[in-house]
């Protein structure tokens, strides 16, 4: 019986620790520019220098973020595990300005970004 109600108080901790976690996260929409992390880091880029170098970088394994109008870098994740690169789903917009809708999730002053829907945005917004 001991081991029961052991079991049932752990599996109950557990749970309450998931739920926690679950709700680090917010739906949000991010307006930005695709570029590689590389260039948001070391030249401190606001915007790509050109679609052409963002999709070289990517292509030699740089991985590209989304950088948005308050310079904050938002690391594309999977939603899934095993864990997926998001490269392959973003090199059609690398060098373009985006909104993305999505969880984000921020830890250790880091922001990550599980994408539901990426459309390039408008011209002029």
């Amino acid at each position: 019986m001991k081991r029961i109600v052991w079991l049932a108080c752990l599996l109950s901790f557990w749970m309450s620790g998931a739920t926690a976690d679950a709700q680090k996260s917010t739906a949000k929409t991010v307006k930005g520019w695709v570029l590689d992390s590389a260039c948001a880091f070391t030249k401190e880029l606001s915007k790509p220098i050109s679609r052409d170098c963002a999709i070289a970088c990517a292509k030699q394994g740089s991985p590209l973020v989304i950088l948005d109008n308050g310079r904050t870098i938002y690391w594309p994740i999977s939603g899934s595990m095993p864990a997926e690169g998001q490269n392959d789903r973003l090199m059609p917009f690398a060098g373009k300005r985006v909104n993305v809708t999505g969880q984000v999730f921020a830890r250790g002053g880091s922001h990550a970004l599980v994408i539901k829907k990426i459309e390039e945005a408008a011209a002029g917004k």
